[in-house]
C-alpha cells in the first residue's frame, strides 16, 4: 500500500506523459472506441480516480459499446438535434445525381486524411503504345504540317486537304469503338493528338477535340440504343456526320439544370409517338456546320404517355440539322479565333420519340448522362489544349530569352527574365504531370468527376499565367501580328477554355469542394442520405465513423505539425521524400479543418463560395503535388530534372499554405473564431508547409530551358516543332542551336578582355578584332557569324504594306 502511495504521489507526471502518449498513438493510428474505454479505466485507475466515478465511466462505456443501447439512448435524440436544426446539407435530386456521376479516385486518399501512398504511386502513369504513337507521329504529325496557323488566322478557314486527311484518317472517330468503323483509341491518345495540334493551330486542335469530347458520339457509346449506335457510330467516325452538341443557352450556361429548351411529347395522328421541340442555344461548336445535333432538353409529357407523370426530367436527342425549323444562319466570333461556333435555335421541330438518345428508356436521364459524360472534357481534352499551349510558350520564350540579346548579354541570363521562365518551365512540368496521371485513372476505368474537375481548372489557369509570361518575355515580338508571331493565337485562343465545361470560377467554388467535400468524405455523403431516410441503424454507424474521423485526424494533425510529418511511414525514398510527408500533414490537416467547416456552417458551407473556394485550393494543390511525385518517381527519379521536379513541389506546398492561411482568417466557427483567427493562425504561419521556389532553384529551372538538350525535348514532348527554319518555330529552334554552339567562342573572347588581351568596346567589332588577334579561328568567325545573322532573323516581326495589311484583316464569309 505505501509502495502505492508514494508512486502516486511522486509519479503524476509519468501517469500524465503515459496518458499523453497513449492518446497519441491510439488517435494517429485511429483505433477503436473499446480501446479508448480501456485506456480511460486504466488511466483514471492509477490516477487515484474513487469506484464511483470509474463505475461511470464504465457505465457509459457500455452504453456505447453495446450497439442497441447507443442508438436508443444516444444517436437517436442526436439525429432528431440534427434535423431540426439543419446541421447536415440537404442534397436536391439534380446534387444527388451530380454527387453519384462517376468514381471517387485516388482524391479519396488525400481527402481522407490519411493518404495511402502505395495506391497513390501504383496508379497507372501510361505512355502511348506503338501503334497509338505511329498515329501521332504519322496522320497528326502530317495534319500538323499541312496547317498554317496564320493562313487560318487569316483566310478563317482551313485548307481542303485537311479536311480530307481528318475525314480519311478517322481523327473525329479516335473515341468510337473499331465495332463500328472508329479507331478505339486510348483517352491518352486522344490527349496527346489535342495537345500536339493546339501547340500547332489552336482552331484546329478545337476543331478536332469536339466530336471527340462530350457529344453525340461520347453518349451513344454509352448510352444509344443498339440501333443508334449502328446508324451513327460509322457515319461520325469517318466524318460523314459532322456532330454538335447544344447545352448552353442565354439563361442557363454553367447551370444546366436551368435550361428553358423544351420538348413536348404528343401522339401523331398514325399513333407514334413524338416530341415537338423549341429552342434557343449559343456558344455551340460546330453547329454552323454540324449534320446531326445533339440536344438537351426539358421533356414535357402533359398526357402522361410514358406514364411517368408531367415532367420526365432533362433529356437529351439527336436531330437532324436539315430539319423543318432549325435557324442556324448566325456565327460567333470567339475573340477573333477562327473555329466554327455559332447559335442555332428550332421552332416547332418535330422529331420522333426514338430520337431520344437511348430510346425511351433515355426519357429523364439527360442529366445524368451529362454529369457522367461531362468528365470526358474536363479530364482529356481542356487539360490537353492547355498543356499544347503551354509546351508552345515553354519553346518559344526559353529559345527567345537564349538569342534576344540586351547589353551584349542574353537576356535570358537577367535574373528579371529567369523568374517567368521558372514559372514556365514549372508549371509546364506540373501540368503534364497531372495530365498524365489523370489520364491513367480514366484509362483503367476510372469517372473522377472531382479530380476532373480539379485538371480543368488549374490546368487552364496554369496555362493562362503561362502565355501572359510568355507575352512579357517575348514583348514586342509577341504583340506584332503576322506568320513570325507565335504568341497572338495562343493569348487570344487561351480565355476560351477557361469558360467551357463551367466557368473556372464556378469549377474552384462549386465542383471542387462544394459537391466534392460530399463525394470524397468517407462519411458525410452516408450520413447525409442516412438521416434523410430517417435510417437510425444507417445513421449510427456513420456518425460516430465520422466522429471517430474526425478525432483521428485532429490528433494526426497536431503530431504531423508538430513533427513537420517525420511521424509518417513513407514508401517513397530520396527527393520525394520531404514533399510526400508534407502532403501527409497537409492531407491530416485539410481533413480536419474540413469537418470543422460542415461542423460550423452545416448545410450553408456551400454558399460559402469564398471558403469553398480556398478548401478547393488546398485540395487539388494536394493532388497536383502528388501527380508530380508520381511523375518524378514514375520517371526514375532523374537527377537531371530535380531542379523541375523541387520547383513544382514547393510552389504547391506554398500554394497550400496560401489557401490554409485565407481559411483560418476567415473561417467563422461559434465560440473558436478568436482561436482559428489568432493562436491558430500564427502557429501556421510560423511552421508553414513551403514558402515556395527559391531564387536558386528557378535560375537552374530557367538555365535548362535556354540548353538545346534531349531533357528540354522531354519536357516539351509531344508539341509540334517543325523541321522547316522559314517557318516561326524551326526558325526559333535552329537560332538557339546556332548560340548555344556559339557559346564557347564567345566565352573566350570574354576571357581576352578579361585578361586586356583584346579591348572590350566597340562590341559590335569585337569579334573580328578577336579573329584578327588569333582569339578565334576562321571557322570560329564564321560560326559567330552564322549565329549572329540566324539570332537577328529569328527576332524580326512582320511587317506589311498597305494592300497586304487590307487583304490579312479583310474577314471573307465563310459559308455555312
Amino acid at each position: 500500500m505505501q509502495d502505492w502511495v508514494l508512486y502516486g504521489e511522486l509519479a503524476w507526471w509519468q501517469v500524465t506523459l503515459g496518458a499523453v502518449a497513449a492518446v497519441a498513438v491510439l488517435g494517429y493510428t485511429g483505433t477503436r472506441f473499446w480501446l479508448w474505454s480501456v485506456l480511460a479505466l486504466i488511466l483514471l485507475y492509477f490516477g487515484g480516480a474513487g469506484l464511483t466515478v470509474l463505475a461511470v465511466v464504465l457505465a457509459v462505456a457500455l452504453v456505447f459499446v453495446s450497439l442497441p443501447l447507443r442508438r436508443a439512448l444516444v444517436t437517436r435524440p442526436i439525429m432528431a438535434i440534427i434535423g431540426r436544426m439543419g446541421l447536415l446539407p440537404t442534397i436536391s435530386d439534380t446534387e444527388e445525381v451530380a454527387i453519384k456521376a462517376g468514381t471517387v479516385w485516388v482524391e479519396g486518399e488525400l481527402f481522407s486524411g490519411r493518404p495511402a501512398w502505395k495506391r497513390i504511386l501504383t496508379s497507372a502513369y501510361p505512355r502511348l503504345n506503338a501503334e497509338e504513337q505511329a498515329f501521332l507521329d504519322g496522320p497528326v504529325e502530317e495534319l500538323c504540317a499541312m496547317v498554317d496557323e496564320w493562313h487560318v488566322w487569316v483566310n478563317r478557314r482551313f485548307p481542303e486537304e485537311a479536311w480530307q486527311l481528318i475525314e480519311r484518317e478517322k481523327l473525329f472517330g479516335m473515341i468510337i469503338p473499331r465495332d463500328y468503323g472508329g479507331l478505339g483509341f486510348s483517352a491518352m491518345l486522344n490527349s496527346a493528338v489535342v495537345q500536339k495540334l493546339q501547340s500547332r493551330c489552336s482552331p484546329m486542335a478545337t476543331t478536332v477535340m469536339v466530336p471527340n469530347s462530350l457529344g453525340p458520339a461520347e453518349l451513344l457509346i454509352h448510352y444509344g440504343t443498339q440501333q443508334q449506335r449502328d446508324h451513327y457510330l460509322p457515319k461520325l467516325a469517318d466524318a460523314t456526320f459532322i456532330p454538335a452538341f447544344a447545352l448552353t443557352e442565354p439563361q442557363a450556361g454553367s447551370d444546366a439544370g436551368a435550361i428553358r429548351a423544351e420538348g413536348v411529347l404528343f401522339q401523331s395522328s398514325d399513333g407514334e409517338l413524338m416530341i415537338r421541340l423549341n429552342w434557343q442555344k449559343r456558344y455551340i461548336t460546330l453547329a454552323a456546320v454540324a449534320h446531326v445535333l445533339g440536344l438537351a432538353f426539358k421533356l414535357r409529357d402533359p398526357d402522361n404517355l410514358l406514364g411517368r407523370g408531367e415532367h420526365p426530367g432533362i433529356t437529351c436527342a439527336l436531330i437532324p440539322s436539315d430539319a423543318p425549323g432549325i435557324v442556324r444562319n448566325r456565327r460567333h466570333d470567339p475573340l477573333g479565333v477562327p473555329f466554327v461556333n455559332a447559335p442555332f435555335e428550332g421552332h416547332d421541330v418535330t422529331v420522333p420519340l426514338e430520337a431520344v438518345i437511348g430510346g425511351a428508356d433515355g426519357v429523364g436521364r439527360g442529366w445524368r448522362m451529362l454529369m457522367e459524360s461531362l468528365a470526358a472534357g474536363r479530364g482529356i481534352s481542356l487539360p490537353a489544349s492547355a498543356l499544347g499551349s503551354a509546351k508552345r510558350v515553354f519553346l518559344v520564350a526559353s529559345a527567345h530569352a537564349a538569342v534576344r540579346r540586351q547589353f551584349g548579354l542574353p537576356i535570358g541570363k537577367f535574373g528579371g527574365i529567369e523568374e517567368p521562365l521558372a514559372r514556365i518551365g514549372g508549371f509546364t512540368y506540373l501540368m503534364d504531370a497531372a495530365r498524365r496521371y489523370t489520364l491513367g485513372g480514366i484509362d483503367k476505368g476510372a469517372a473522377p468527376a472531382v479530380v476532373t474537375a480539379m485538371v480543368k481548372y488549374y490546368l487552364t489557369e496554369l496555362g493562362r499565367n503561362i502565355v501572359m509570361d510568355g507575352m512579357d518575355i517575348l514583348g514586342g515580338n509577341a504583340i506584332s501580328c503576322g506568320p513570325r508571331n507565335l504568341m497572338a493565337s495562343v493569348y487570344l485562343s487561351n480565355p476560351i477554355a477557361i469558360t467551357v465545361e463551367g466557368a473556372n470560377i464556378l469549377t474552384r467554388t462549386l465542383m471542387i469542394f462544394g459537391q466534392g467535400a460530399i463525394r470524397c468524405h468517407p462519411w458525410a455523403y452516408r450520413e447525409i442520405v442516412a438521416l434523410q431516410q430517417r435510417d437510425l441503424r444507417e445513421f449510427d454507424r456513420t456518425f460516430w465513423g465520422h466522429i471517430g474521423h474526425v478525432v483521428r485526424n485532429a490528433i494526426r494533425s497536431q503530431l504531423l505539425a508538430a513533427t513537420r510529418g517525420y511521424v509518417s511511414r513513407l514508401p517513397v525514398r530520396g527527393a520525394a521524400r520531404r514533399y510526400v510527408r508534407r502532403i501527409n500533414w497537409a492531407s491530416a490537416s485539410f481533413a480536419f479543418l474540413a469537418d470543422v467547416a460542415m461542423g460550423a456552417l452545416g448545410g450553408s458551407l456551400k454558399r460559402e463560395e469564398k471558403i469553398t473556394g480556398r478548401f478547393a485550393d488546398i485540395f487539388s494543390w494536394m493532388y497536383l503535388g502528388s501527380a508530380t511525385v508520381r511523375r518524378f518517381e514514375a520517371e526514375g527519379r532523374r537527377s537531371e530534372d530535380l531542379p523541375y521536379f523541387r520547383w513544382s513541389m514547393e510552389y504547391a506546398l506554398h500554394q497550400i499554405q496560401l489557401g490554409f492561411e485565407g481559411l483560418l482568417l476567415n473561417l467563422r466557427v461559434p465560440g473558436l473564431t478568436w482561436f482559428i483567427r489568432g493562436p491558430a493562425f500564427w502557429l501556421h504561419r510560423m511552421n508553414t508547409f513551403g514558402r515556395g521556389p527559391s531564387d536558386r532553384t528557378g535560375h537552374q529551372v530557367a538555365r535548362l530551358m535556354q540548353i538545346p538538350s534531349r531533357q528540354r525535348r522531354r519536357m516539351t514532348e509531344g508539341a509540334y516543332v517543325p523541321t522547316d527554319t522559314t517557318e516561326a518555330l524551326g526558325r526559333l529552334e535552329a537560332a538557339l542551336m546556332f548560340a548555344h554552339r556559339a557559346q564557347g567562342v564567345e566565352a573566350k573572347i570574354r576571357a581576352a578582355v578579361r585578361s586586356r588581351q583584346l579591348a572590350g568596346r566597340p562590341r559590335s567589332t569585337r569579334k573580328d578584332r578577336a579573329h584578327a588577334a588569333g582569339v578565334i579561328t576562321d571557322t570560329e568567325l564564321a560560326l559567330l557569324r552564322e549565329a549572329e545573322a540566324a539570332c537577328l532573323d529569328a527576332i524580326q516581326v512582320d511587317a506589311f504594306d498597305l494592300e497586304s495589311y487590307a487583304r490579312h484583316y479583310q474577314k471573307e464569309k465563310i459559308p455555312a
